[in-house]
């Protein structure tokens, strides 16, 4: 892998796109310090701004800036090296015994630290010797940590370490290493080394040793510490990068155009001097060549304060960074945006606003450039970052529409960064995309597939942009609508119209319209990628698009479920279940879409509408405050009921036909009045106003009034005579067949008692229809009418029996079975005579105040007082005696036949309560007393067990009396003193 070259790896890294060829730009302006030296220079080094030169004669000789010249520089800095040339200040004869091999001044601790024959130490700005490490004689190359105050020195086959404590140099550490050390760097905690020809981590603690690379067979190793912590390794012509521990950093390689001889790191560049030239290359990928500057015969390079000081034999140049400005301007032009906002970065804090507009600017000309070379992503990423309006972008496509409201702003060329600045830019944005062929399909299809990927890219912009945008208008609208609920008295001024859709924001509103924008252009890009399951997620959050241009593109598109969130997001309700009605019918029609749109669909409608912004005033109230990430928190969902019930009776026609109990739900859940609903019916479904009256009646008797009970009963029963004039005129009538209808009206005249019986006895026919008249009797308390209608016109005694049953509780005990017993003994009479009550009671013009006294009239067609003692039975005061009188009276009438079974099955069934004293006198002569056992048995069994209970509890009752008495009688004697206790 280290064995590739430059070009293998550059592959293996996708480059974008350059706009022309590679421009390089001036970094540096060299500017000759020193010339014509007169002795060989072996080693240079810079303080503050003064450069130290070791000469061949072991002399170290200070240059200072030539204060003859005038100045015409800002003000001096002592610490910079100065754009001047330099003269001879001060000589240092002897500096050392053998010529210098380098210098390095260490700023932290005052002092000069020297390498030739051993290395020294020097105090500045005097250079007097203060300290020699005896044991570094013969050292060639060392390391110093400047944060620890560390030092590291190589020596043939052992690597020192020295601590410097303040006062001196302490030594750490020896260790020993396979050959001689070329160069060597601290990293970190360890200690890189170049040994011949390969690299190696050296453990500054335990002395473990461990391989990294080879150097290479031409160039020697050379070790470069970054300020970042890492290091830069020479292999050949290549820098690879390292962590320290040694380990490879991916996309770490820096190709020079031949092997170094020196780097040295100034952000943001790496310099490197090989013997021709000094090459300058941006620290960041790829690494790019940024300057070349050609010193033939340079030998030393070192970094300054403010510059780059590079040395030959008797020459000494320093290499001045160009104002950041400036370089900003050439890279920009040149088309190197990466590197012109990489020094945009080190611009001082001082020039913040300067540094932000030339960002902007240069991310969107950037922007620019990587949209017309196809790669749409990162050129979103870049007008993201340049903080463009919206709608510049959107100026881009053509095919997204926005709305009408929207001025788009002309394409425009950027100005400001260079005199050619309209170089990079075409003066047309439409020319960006590619434009299809007719007559070539391949041009066709890669313009659609650009035109896919433009969107796609658009998207992702679109998303990243939307969230403040979205919150700023959804705070206006928060603000509004806590000011509306609290009746703020600035409000007056502030809105004149109201926003239907998301509460009372103003129209010219800029954070709803550039919400709108966004919106309504993400909406279009997600349906035109194929992506109409995001457009309808967009359409269920909080979203501002625009309803007119949203709604054609869906209704192109076929896309109903997405139209339908559509209106419903903007209370445009009535649209919507116009919509859902239409696609019910049409998939009831096609068999398509049957589960989705079906009736229950528009029940789940009408139970919930979304409604933004009501939480906001409970929310102020309790001084909470929302998190506007969690849209789902503050969109509540109310019943439509509550806002609209006319819409929800109008639209619930359908699916009260289809879904009549879900629908009768729909409107309990939302508290509909029952006569509003009822009202609604009747006028405009007439035939679904008895189901829903009876679904009510069934879910919840309590919601309907009296007037809705009666109605419903009146709605039965004139569907059920309208059945019964059929079948009659058809002679087809049978008084025991039952129809759905009739079913219904039954049950609700017996179960319910809000209707009024005498209004609807008036409407039923005198030969039909006998059940419901026998309930209505029983309604009105007839209850001989009622007995009458079932064992003379219906001829069901177990109705009569089970009616007895039902009402044995309300009226008094026994007179009811004895009643009906008297009905059974006397078939025709009683028939004639409640025929003649009945027309009497329906007659009556006071019908709702007269009650018919049954019992009484039954006296005048029986003539007997058997009949007053049952009437009277309650009373215990009926006298025997007559009883053979109504037993012969009966039998004088000829052609009455006795039901005689159903008086004993009667008797036999309710004998407990029936009383059996009055029931025997009425009984006929001729009945035998073992018919009468069934009745006796038991009557006798319970008669005697209530005479022997009664005489138990009487013997209890004299026994206790006689204890209390005996009681008394002790308790006077003691107090008498007649006992002595």
């Amino acid at each position: 892998m280290l064995k590739r070259n430059c070009s293998d790896f550059r592959k293996d890294h996708k480059q974008k796109p350059r706009q022309k060829k590679k421009m390089v730009h001036s970094a540096y302006d060299s500017f000759e310090l020193i010339n014509n030296f007169p002795t060989k220079i072996d080693a240079v080094e810079s303080y503050g701004s003064k450069l130290l030169v070791g000469c061949s004669d072991c002399s170290l000789r200070i240059y200072g800036p030539d204060s003859s010249i005038a100045d015409q520089s800002p003000p001096f800095d002592p610490l910079a090296l100065r754009e001047k040339p330099y003269t001879l200040e001060r000589t240092v004869a002897w500096f050392s015994k053998k010529a210098l091999l380098s210098m390095k001044v260490l700023e932290s601790k005052g002092l000069l630290l020297s390498l030739s024959e051993s290395i020294a130490f020097h105090r500045l700005p005097n250079f007097e010797t203060i300290v020699v490490i005896a044991k570094a004689k013969g050292a060639n190359v060392y390391s110093w940590d400047d944060r620890r105050g560390f030092l590291c020195f190589a020596r043939q086959k052992r690597v020192c370490i020295f601590r410097h404590d303040g006062r001196g140099f302490l030594e750490v550490k020896e260790f020993g290493v396979p050959d001689t050390v070329k160069s060597i760097s601290w990293s970190g905690e360890n200690i890189c080394v170049g040994v011949r020809k390969d690299y190696m981590i050296l453990n500054a603690t335990s002395g473990a040793l461990s391989e990294v690379f080879s150097s290479g067979k031409i160039a020697p190793p050379l070790v470069v510490p970054l300020p970042s912590g890492e290091l830069i390794l020479g292999k050949e012509n290549i820098g690879v990068l390292v962590d320290q521990n040694g380990k490879l950093v991916q996309a770490g390689r820096i190709c020079w155009s031949e092997a170094p001889i020196a780097v040295v790191i100034q952000k943001p560049y790496a310099i490197a001097l090989s013997p021709r030239r000094v090459e300058i290359r941006f620290l960041r990928v790829p690494y790019p060549l940024i300057q070349t500057i050609v010193l033939h015969d340079a030998c030393h390079l070192i970094k300054s304060n403010n510059a780059i000081v590079v040395a030959s034999n008797n020459s000494v140049y320093g290499l001045f960074p160009v104002p950041l400005g400036a370089q900003i301007v050439q890279l920009a032009a040149s088309g190197e945006f990466e590197e012109a906002l990489a020094l945009c970065k080190l611009l001082p804090p001082k020039d913040a606003d300067l540094r932000a507009a030339r960002e902007r600017l240069i991310h969107t000309r950037y922007a620019h450039y990587l949209f017309g070379n196809g790669c749409y992503e990162e050129a979103m990423e870049h007008f993201l970052a340049s903080q463009v309006d919206i709608t510049y972008v959107l100026s881009l496509y053509p095919s997204i529409v926005l709305p009408k409201t929207t001025t788009i702003p002309k394409p425009e060329k950027l100005m400001g960064l260079s005199p050619d600045d309209s170089s990079g830019l075409s003066d047309d944005l439409e020319t960006l995309l590619p434009q299809p062929s007719e007559s070539d399909e391949n041009a066709a299809f890669e313009f659609k597939k650009t035109s896919h990927n433009t969107l796609m890219a658009l998207i992702k912009y679109l998303q990243k942009k939307g969230y403040k945008i979205v919150e700023k208008a959804a705070a206006e609208g928060m603000e509004e609508v806590v000011l509306d609920a609290i009746g703020d008295n600035f409000t007056s001024a502030r809105s004149k119209k109201s926003n239907k859709r998301h509460g009372n924001v103003p129209i010219n509103s800029a954070a709803r319209d550039m919400a709108a924008i966004l919106d309504t252009a993400l909406f279009q890009a997600l349906l035109l990628t194929g992506q109409p399951s995001a457009a309808l997620e967009l359409l269920n959050s909080l979203n501002y698009c625009d309803v007119k241009i949203c709604e054609e593109l869906l209704r192109n598109g076929n896309h109903y479920a997405a139209l339908l969130e559509l209106y419903k997001s903007n209370s445009m309700h009535r649209e919507s279940l116009k919509l859902l009605h239409q696609l019910v019918e049409e998939s009831k029609r096609n068999q398509s879409h049957a589960e989705e749109f079906c009736p229950e669909a528009i029940i789940e409608y009408l139970k919930v509408s979304l409604l933004v912004g009501g939480i906001f005033v409970a929310l102020f109230a309790l001084n909470v405050f929302v998190l506007w990430e969690h849209w789902d928190f503050w969109a509540i969902h109310i019943p439509l009921c509550g806002t609209d019930p006319m819409l929800v009776l109008e639209f619930s026609l359908f699916v009260l036909e289809n879904c009549p109990t879900q629908t009768i739900e729909l409107f309990l859940s939302g508290n509909i009045p029952a006569e509003m609903v009822n009202a609604y019916l009747k006028q405009h479904a007439p035939n679904m106003q008895g189901r829903y009256l009876e679904l009510m009646l069934a879910m919840n008797e309590n919601r309907i009034s009296a007037n809705l009970q009666n109605e419903m009963v009146q709605i039965f029963l004139s569907e059920v005579l309208e059945w019964y004039s059929e079948l009659s005129a058809q002679q087809m009538w049978d008084e025991k067949a039952y129809s759905p209808t009739r079913k219904k009206l039954l049950s609700a005249l017996e179960s319910i008692s809000g209707y009024n019986p005498e209004a609807l006895l008036e409407h039923l026919p005198p030969d039909a229809l006998f059940e419901e008249r026998a309930i209505l009797f029983g309604k009105m308390n007839q209850h001989e009418l009622a007995l009458s209608q079932y064992v003379h016109k219906l001829h069901v005694p177990e109705l009569a029996l089970a009616y007895c049953d039902r009402v044995y509780d309300s009226v008094s005990s026994g007179n009811l079975y004895l009643t009906l017993l008297q009905i059974y003994l006397s078939p025709r009479k009683t028939t004639k005579y409640f025929e003649n009550s009945i027309m009497n009671l329906v007659s009556s013009p006071n019908t709702s105040t007269q009650k018919v006294s049954s019992v009484a009239s039954l006296k005048s067609y029986v003539g007997s007082k058997k009949i007053a003692s049952i009437e009277g039975a309650e009373d215990m005061h009926i006298s025997p005696s007559n009883t053979d009188t109504t037993i012969e009276e009966s039998s004088e009438e000829g052609g009455s036949t006795i039901m005689f079974d159903q008086v004993l099955d009667l008797l036999s069934r309710r004998w407990d309560r029936i009383n059996g004293a009055y029931a025997l006198k009425i009984l006929p002569r001729e009945t035998k007393l073992q018919n009468l056992l069934p009745f006796l048995g038991p009557l006798v069994k319970k008669s005697s067990e209530a005479y022997r209970n009664s005489s138990v509890i009487k013997s209890l009752r004299q026994t206790e009396n006689l204890q209390v008495c005996k009681l008394f009688y002790l308790w006077d004697n003691i107090n008498f003193g007649h006992f002595d206790i």
